[in-house]
């Protein structure tokens, strides 16, 4: 497994002023997926001119904001055996995957507390190599 990003991300019900908070700071926003249907929630991806990333995500799932560590990988089975065999549970269920139309993840939850977002990142070339194996099988 190989990590392909690895950065903070916020959880909050007060996203506007937390997005204005890091602009003011001097991040940028480099992508915004607003709300589609089936996800709660407005997504941004910021960066600052040392290159450091976070990510803030609206959400009104929690009672006050959470911080987080966002974790792409490029294999995601792997790592979310790998998180698993490190004691992490899923947060939102045994099983339950968020998927959206260009990324999926899992909010994983250490032994001790500490929380992951771990993501991978869909590409044209992996729907093409999807559409392959699912021909061969067929």
């Amino acid at each position: 497994m190989k990590l392909t990003a690895f950065n903070t991300a916020i959880l909050t019900s007060h996203f506007d002023d937390v997005a204005r908070l890091f602009e003011d700071l001097g991040f940028e926003r480099r992508h915004h997926d607003e709300t589609k249907e089936g996800l709660a929630s407005d997504n941004v991806r910021l960066k600052d001119a040392n290159g450091f990333y976070i990510d803030i995500t609206r959400t009104d799932h929690f009672p006050q904001d959470k911080s987080l560590i966002r974790m792409n990988v490029d294999d995601f089975e792997e790592g979310c055996r790998f998180l698993q065999d490190h004691g992490f549970h899923n947060a939102m269920g045994e099983g339950v995957v968020i998927e959206a139309e260009h990324w999926k993840g899992v909010h994983m939850v250490s032994p001790s507390g500490f929380e992951i977002m771990m993501m991978k990142h869909i590409r044209k070339s992996d729907d093409m190599d999807l559409m392959e194996d699912n021909e061969n099988e067929g």
